[in-house]
């Protein structure tokens, strides 16, 4: 540890850390814009300037290390003037447009030109042309906004390793996107919405469904059913100012039914009935001798990376849809013939915490006989936008419980698929019952918990070692795949995620602010103990012993991967070109 003065305070700091985390670390702010921890720390946006007593300029905190002895002044009226004139050049090149601005009061630019003090447009002149691009299923691009802080830029290169985004041309012209500026459905992009998150403005945001949906519900030929994902509950609050990893089921329904939703289900449904058929496809990969490791499938993002960098691996790749999409299949053939309703009357929306789920619902795999299993997505951030828009005070709500005909059980395994490692666990506890043909009591693997890292673990299940490995994000998963690849994988079974730490940090989540993130503050491991809180509180915590579940196999499935259930719930998948061959 070494001594310093931060604005006449001393205090002490871990020799080789930077000024912005010392400063951070005692509590003294210093404003930030393209800074990310863990992520970024190239100084490029200059807004974290201090003044160093010694130092001939400026210092940018973000990257310049504090020595014994260090003097430092984050409020001198130099630093002040320095930071105001830097906020107020970005803002010469940028659209303005807050009021129609998808990030309108959750801006990061608009909250620090209002901590600086800028009032009046300083620098008034030409802007750099600008890219509008919309073509992709789930991310819009929007470069007039964009502030080249390099964070999406960072975050596609080092979390997902694919560098989809970079600097494009020089001076002036700079600007952010594709290579050669193409679209974001003409490139290797997984729309896993990392970037999105990252991104401090709306340079990068969802492509909205919202109005899509208002359509449907006010369509009198319509029977709008809404499904909503289990990382939801854990994160909708957080769009309404509750603290994050509040669960809010129960007013996330009550403000679903107001919507005007004919009806509103758990995406648990459809996560038990995958622990059915994918730990029924294991099992029989296992006794049969199948392609091994067998990879989840439930990760749309995921799925995409592997039709682009891995094509050879894909028969390792569960055939089961994710939950969502089972479910829609379910909704739009059993309950429209247990209803009489029409297949093509029935609207299905999903409510996700992911991105990519937009891209995933049209794909040309999961179309059948012209129709979509569901037929719009919604983001968790969407979902608090179209409450919001019906003038619906969702925090003073009371709580209400999903639809209970035919599909209103969920067990407590179906709860976690939102979090990292959840699938396997989910998984594990259905697999182990049905090899060791028993109720098994002990049924909670901490060893594939938690939202850093790679986690892995060997188990005895009927006498034999199952190794079992987690992933989320593709920097990852990427050593996993090339073990896979050389022949040298020792696993059985592989639960991969697109989005670091699960859906509980999906591209599609409410925005966390940046300096709570670079504060350390650990908003994943919150979200998801709300989902590992709410299985522990079920009466039911294995997927097989949903007796809904049990009801649809006895009605209308049959079994496990039978015809039929392949017919409605499997799909294929196919390798995509990394880049478009017009290009």
């Amino acid at each position: 540890m070494i001594k310093l003065k931060i604005n006449n305070i001393e205090i002490e700091a871990e020799e080789g850390s930077t000024i912005l985390e010392a400063a951070q670390k005692n509590n003294i702010q210093i404003p930030t814009l393209c800074y990310l921890k863990d992520i970024t720390g190239t100084g490029a946006c200059r807004v974290c300037q201090v003044e160093v007593k010694g130092a001939r300029n400026l210092c940018a905190a973000c990257i310049y290390p504090v020595s014994e002895g260090m003097e430092v002044f984050t409020n001198s009226q130099k630093a002040l003037e320095a930071r105001k004139g830097v906020v107020e050049l970005i803002l010469s090149n940028h659209s303005k447009n807050c009021l129609q601005c998808i990030r309108n009061n959750n801006c990061e630019l608009q909250r620090l030109a209002q901590q600086v003090g800028v009032r009046e447009d300083a620098y008034k002149g030409e802007k750099t042309k600008p890219t509008y691009d919309d073509a992709s299923t789930g991310i819009v691009r929007d470069t007039s906004k964009c502030v080249l802080c390099g964070r999406c830029v960072a975050t596609c290169e080092k979390i997902q390793g694919l560098g989809v985004l970079n600097y494009i041309n020089r001076g002036f012209k700079t600007s952010v996107g594709p290579v050669f500026d193409l679209s974001m459905k003409d490139v290797n992009c997984m729309q896993c919405g990392q970037c999105v998150n990252a991104c401090p403005v709306g340079a990068l945001h969802e492509k909205e469904a919202i109005h899509d949906v208002i359509k449907a519900l006010n369509d009198p030929t319509k029977h709008v059913i809404v499904q909503t994902a289990p990382a939801i509950r854990a994160g909708l609050g957080e769009e309404f100012g509750l603290p994050v990893g509040t669960k809010v089921t129960g007013r996330m329904v009550t403000a679903l039914k107001l919507c005007g939703f004919d009806r509103v289900y758990d995406t648990n449904y459809g996560a038990d009935l995958t622990i059915m058929e994918e730990g029924t496809e294991f099992i029989q990969r296992v006794k049969t001798g199948g392609k091994l490791p067998m990879i989840t499938s439930c990760s749309p993002g995921w799925i995409k990376y592997c039709e682009y960098e891995y094509p050879d691996l894909l028969d390792h790749l569960s055939s089961c849809k994710s939950p969502h999409m089972m479910f829609g299949a379910i909704l739009k053939s059993y309950y429209a013939k247990e209803k009489g309703i029409d297949p093509k009357d029935i609207y299905v929306v999903s409510i996700m915490p992911c991105v990519a789920k937009k891209g995933e619902i049209s794909k040309p795999e999961n179309v059948s006989e012209g129709m979509q299993d569901v037929d719009a997505v919604l983001t968790t951030r969407e979902c608090g936008r179209l409450i919001k828009m019906f003038g619906i005070n969702f925090v003073d709500l009371v709580d209400s419980e999903f639809d209970q005909d035919m599909f209103g059980e969920y067990s407590g395994a179906g709860v976690i698929f939102g979090t990292s490692g959840g699938v396997m666990e989910a998984a594990l506890r259905t697999v182990a019952d049905v090899l060791e043909k028993k109720d098994l009591k002990d049924i909670e693997y901490h060893a594939v918990r938690g939202v850093e890292g790679l986690k892995e673990a060997t188990l005895e299940i009927a006498g034999m070692e199952i190794h079992v490995a987690i992933a989320h994000s593709m920097s990852i998963a990427k050593p996993l795949l090339e073990e896979i690849r050389r022949g040298e994988s020792k696993y059985h079974f592989i639960e991969i995620m697109g989005c670091p730490g699960g859906c509980i940090n999906g591209g599609g989540m409410p925005y966390v602010s940046a300096q709570l993130k670079n504060k350390g503050f650990d908003y994943k491991a919150k979200r998801a103990q709300a989902l590992y809180d709410e299985d522990v509180e079920m009466p039911v915590r294995k997927s097989h012993e949903n007796k809904q579940i049990q009801q649809l196999y006895a009605n209308f499935l049959g079994e496990p991967c039978s015809e039929l259930a392949h017919h409605l719930l499997h799909t294929h998948y196919s390798k995509k070109e990394r880049f478009e061959k017009d290009h």
